[in-house]
């Protein structure tokens, strides 16, 4: 970014940090009204890109520090010292000595009322899919060179004096068009506007013949404003967000040659979708009613699907409705398939979240006490890992992981993973907030927690304990593939789930488990979009034509 390297170049004189103390203050500029959020500040060595664009995730070591404000004012600074939390140092006071870029940032909250009483603070979406770091209305200050010195003085001081600006829907198109509703259901729940939408890619020949109704394939995923399977209609071109999607899916053809087939006769005439359906803890509800986040799965199939079904001349029987994705969306897929089987006719799941809860990645939530290291286990055994590489190099831990999350929020409002898990699947806190599985800091499990999990989400436990009902349903529609050597461990859940299901009769369940070896990490799937296509056509016509 050219402006960004100005702006560094161009910082005046270099700061130090004393005495391992940060203030950051407001711009009266920015009006006097009092904010609630978490305030960061970020170091790093990159002068490429922002500081705050660097930081956030488990794959990064950029050092920053998170602290909660309340009802906040210019002119009061939040004070980051040495006793507040930070990734992947514990304290400013841990921060090697040397020169960086460095920049604060607010994450604004927004005040919810809702339905059940509570009364909390969390972000807002606005249609980023829960990015801090680039969330519309985001306070943040111009990016500075600083040098650590802990012979110095005097604190670092920050002042917030830009607003992050809205996002750019990308503009329809003849093959791709977006749906953004408001959800009266969700709105009751959060006593405030909550939207969700849907970006539909159209098959050819939609526009010329308006009689033509067709099936659809839902893929689910993360937040994202691209093209299904990453669709482009520009031969050998990829744009930025269409191959942000495909790394995110790991799709196995990039979009251009995805949409070469999607545009010829080589696939059958589907309505693809993706769901946009961001909760104010994560970029995703994963589609279930939940007690944190409310009913995001009637929304989403009784507000937005049927706007959809009558929009885009979508047949609006089961079994023309299938469900895709993978991780976050392959666990969707699954939970959508399973707990409405009557709803969907087949599901093609790819290296789901866990999907059965005693093996939480490597977590067995019915027996272990303790998230960070295994039942009776003294140094010097390895603590658990929650992701890995293909060969087995243990990579990030469960500590880290939690010890990240404790830093971009406390009351499980980080927006990563384990919050995500936190606010969908788990119980109500007595404060309103999502009660965690697993102290952060500690690791000790509440066990009234994994007891309610198991209850509600577990997907083995639903499938074996409803066959009887569920059995007629779902039989033969649940396809599930995996690698061996998942990155999160997540394979692990699906061998438990396959070797239950392997005993159900009256019917058999006939699902699919498919395991890609050797050494397949995770987003492995044996197929391309295209070939996907091709796999449910033959389905629902083999479907269709049973007794």
């Amino acid at each position: 970014m050219r402006w960004l390297c100005c702006t560094i170049a161009c910082s005046v004189v270099p700061l130090s940090l004393a005495a391992q103390r940060v203030e950051v203050t407001l711009d009266p500029t920015l009006g006097a009204a009092p904010r609630t959020g978490r305030v960061f500040v970020f170091f790093t060595k990159d002068t490429v890109r922002e500081p705050r664009l660097q930081a956030g995730s488990y794959g990064g070591s950029v050092p920053f520090f998170g602290l909660d404000v309340s009802a906040w004012r210019p002119g009061t600074p939040a004070v980051i010292d040495a006793s507040v939390l930070g990734y992947p140092y514990e304290s400013l006071s841990q921060v090697p000595p040397g020169e960086y870029v460095a920049q604060a940032l607010l994450n604004v909250y927004t005040e919810f009322r809702r339905a059940d009483g509570h009364v909390i603070w969390a972000h807002a979406d606005q249609w980023e899919g829960q990015r801090f770091n680039v969330s519309p209305g985001n306070l943040v200050s111009t990016p500075v060179r600083v040098r650590i010195d802990r012979g110095m003085a005097s604190p670092l001081r920050f002042t917030l004096t830009r607003v992050l600006p809205p996002v750019e829907v990308p503009p329809d198109t003849k093959w791709v068009q977006r749906v953004k509703l408001r959800s009266p259901m969700l709105s009751r729940w959060w006593g405030r506007d909550v939207f969700i939408g849907a970006t539909v890619l159209l098959p050819k020949g939609f526009h010329d013949d308006t009689t033509r109704r067709y099936p659809a394939i839902y893929q689910q995923g993360h937040f994202s404003l691209a093209a299904p399977f990453g669709f482009t209609d520009q031969p050998g071109t990829e744009t930025e967000l269409q191959r942000t999607a495909r790394l995110r899916r790991t799709m196995r053809e990039p979009g251009w040659q995805f949409g070469a087939a999607w545009m010829s006769d080589s696939v059958p005439r589907y309505v693809a979708v993706t769901w946009q359906h961001p909760t104010p803890f994560y970029d995703d509800s994963y589609a279930v009613n939940s007690a944190n986040t409310g009913p995001y799965q009637d929304a989403l199939l009784t507000e937005l699907l049927p706007e959809l079904e009558r929009r885009f001349r979508l047949i609006a029987r089961p079994d023309a409705r299938f469900l895709t994705g993978g991780s976050t969306g392959g666990w969707e897929c699954m939970a959508l398939q399973i707990q409405r089987p009557d709803f969907f006719g087949g599901a093609w799941c790819l290296y789901p979240d866990p999907v059965d809860f005693r093996r939480n990645q490597l977590v067995d939530i019915t027996t272990d006490t303790n998230a960070f290291v295994p039942n009776g286990s003294a140094p010097p055994v390895p603590e658990r890992y929650m992701m890995q590489s293909e060969e087995g190099q243990p990579l990030v831990t469960v500590r880290q992981m939690s010890q990240l999350e404790a830093v971009l929020g406390s009351k499980a409002r980080s927006g990563q993973q384990f919050d995500a898990f936190d606010a969908s699947w788990g119980p109500v806190g007595a404060d309103g907030y999502p009660r965690r599985l697993w102290d952060r800091r500690t690791g000790t499990i509440d066990q009234e927690v994994a007891r309610y999990w198991r209850e509600h989400f577990d997907l083995t436990q639903i499938v074996t304990r409803n066959w009887r009902t569920l059995g007629p349903q779902l039989a033969g529609k649940v396809h599930v593939y995996t690698g061996d050597m998942d990155n999160h461990y997540l394979q692990l859940a699906v061998y438990l789930m396959e070797e239950e299901v392997a005993k159900l009769s009256g019917p058999r369940a006939d699902f699919t488990f498919e395991y890609g070896r050797p050494k397949k990490p995770h987003g492995w799937q044996p197929f391309t979009n295209a070939e996907l296509l091709r796999m449910v056509e033959r389905f629902r016509q083999d479907r269709a034509v049973r007794p």
